[in-house]
């Protein structure tokens, strides 16, 4: 028995040490530029005193109304659940793959009865002519076809298990990063469409007391039926849209609830607008494209890569021999008064040795389909960052650009709210006829309708700038970031280092 274990202890030690097939990992090249773009549409682009994805929520969305609804959201949200739950349901497979490392040791006992007739077995030859009973009772303990690792398979696949559990937390992280923003935007749409709504119910009412006076001048002579018409237009127009605002607000609580998994507080203040304090104005981006790299969507993607490279060493493992051991050591006898008893110790020891010397190709099949496996993993990392750039050189773009056209939109409805009051008061004079208020009354809202919608972009492309650079993460700017945690019995992650060469 003592031999048995000292066996097992060190074939146990043996295969904790194995080789391991798995080719040398190597981050591949950033295919893109090394800085983001900047000059015309990006702006003068230049670093901060930190990078967005070191900023926390809470820091960079001054609303509290919208800092309670994200705090909410980080409670309650479903998708998020579902993110959190699937890292564990990693974890536990890794534990599932990395126990085969380890022989599976158990017990058993047995009770065994047989009866043989007379005229069989020792009865026939002995004369007997009643049946022969027999019972034997036993308890074994032991393991049954352990691989020993030579190798490295066992310990490959559990790699790949384990880079895997890593992955589902980057993609945990990139799911709440992403509902941060995805609420700060259902937010900013509430207002809007509260605004457009509010601005919409003035418009229509002073467009009806514009009809009602032109159809005074219409009955005095004084008016054209046209210009009575044009005045309906503009009443039939402002009610279609108070309809259309009233269903795009309530659509868009509908869709903010969902992200916050319950209704909407009813208690939200309701004087805020987009012209309110809502976000940091401008966020520090850097120059060098490298922060993509600690975006969760592509560390996400390297995990895999490196799980995939895992899975090559296992693929290389089973063209080698494999040797599994069976053991067993146990106590028997024909009464249970006899067990323990000296002579009545049994055991089995059964080494096998497998090698493949023929199979069909399937070693070689796998192999292959293992190795193209990680070199579609290394077209989704480098697509990963790829899509990372392109995402952040439109956010340049959008925050370069916004600010002069917002002011333009602003310099125009000024000018259209001057025109307004000018043929106003022409028309009071008797200057101009009728016609020419309700045009520059029609223009005007036109205008302010534009206003809002950029006032809400401009502020949407901010937070998608605070997302796409990774932002969203930390609660406040004075948390450290979170170091990734191994599963239970996994060796401490090695995060992989920017190769000098790469951005």
């Amino acid at each position: 028995m003592r031999n048995l274990l000292s066996l097992g202890l060190s074939l146990s030690l043996g295969a904790l040490a194995g080789c391991s097939l798995a080719p040398d990992y190597e981050r591949p090249a950033a295919p893109v530029p090394g800085t983001f773009p900047s000059g015309g549409a990006y702006g003068d682009v230049r670093p901060g005193a930190g990078t967005v994805d070191a900023l926390g929520w809470q820091d960079v969305f001054l609303d509290p109304a919208l800092k309670r609804l994200i705090d909410i959201a980080l409670r309650n949200n479903r998708d998020l659940r579902v993110a959190a739950l699937n890292v564990q349901s990693a974890e536990a497979q890794f534990r599932a793959q990395r126990g085969e490392i380890f022989p599976q040791i158990g017990a058993t006992g047995s009770a065994d009865y047989a009866q043989t007739p007379a005229d069989l077995g020792a009865g026939a030859r002995t004369g007997r002519t009643s049946p022969t009973t027999s019972s034997t009772f036993g308890i074994q303990g032991g393991f049954t076809s352990w691989e020993i690792d030579l190798f490295g398979r066992i310990r490959s696949l559990s790699e790949a298990a384990l880079e895997t559990a890593f992955a589902q937390a980057e993609t945990q992280r990139a799911t709440q990063i992403s509902l941060v923003a995805s609420v700060a935007d259902a937010y900013l749409t509430v207002l809007a469409n509260r605004q457009l709504l509010e601005l919409t119910k003035q418009t229509l009412a002073s467009q009806e007391q514009s009809y009602r006076l032109t159809q005074a001048t219409v009955a005095g002579g004084t008016s054209t039926a046209l210009v009575l018409r044009q005045a309906q237009t503009q009443v039939e127009q402002a009610r279609a849209n108070l309809s259309l605002y009233t269903r795009q607000l309530a659509q868009a609580e509908n869709a903010l609830a969902l992200l916050l998994g319950q209704p909407v507080p009813a208690d939200l203040p309701q004087e805020v607008n987009l012209a309110s304090p809502l976000i940091v104005g401008d966020l520090p981006a850097g120059l060098s494209s490298e922060v993509l790299l600690r975006r969760p969507d592509v560390l996400s993607a390297e995990r895999l890569l490196r799980a995939a490279n895992a899975n090559i060493g296992a693929a290389r493992a089973a063209f080698f021999p494999s040797i599994t051991l069976t053991a067993s050591y146990g106590t028997a006898g024909a009464s249970l008064a006899r067990l323990f008893q000296p002579g009545s110790g049994i055991w089995a020891f059964s080494p096998q040795i497998n090698v493949p010397i023929f199979t069909g190709g399937i070693n070689e099949a796998n192999l292959d389909f293992a190795k193209i496996q990680s070199r579609i993993e290394v077209a989704n990392y480098e697509k990963a960052i790829q899509t990372a750039f392109r995402e952040v050189a439109d956010s340049l773009a959008a925050r370069g650009t916004y600010g002069d056209q917002l002011r333009a939109q602003q310099a125009l409805t000024d000018a259209y709210a001057a025109s307004y009051q000018l043929s106003e008061a022409r028309f009071r004079a008797g200057v101009d006829n009728y016609l020419t208020v309700l045009v520059s009354q029609r223009d005007l809202y036109a205008a302010q309708q534009l206003l809002i919608g950029l006032q809400r972009d401009r502020l949407s492309a901010q937070v998608t700038l605070y997302r796409v650079l990774g932002g969203g993460w930390l609660a406040s700017s004075a948390t450290p970031p979170p170091e990734p945690v191994p599963p239970s019995g996994a060796p401490q992650p090695q995060v992989p280092r920017p190769r000098r060469g790469g951005s």
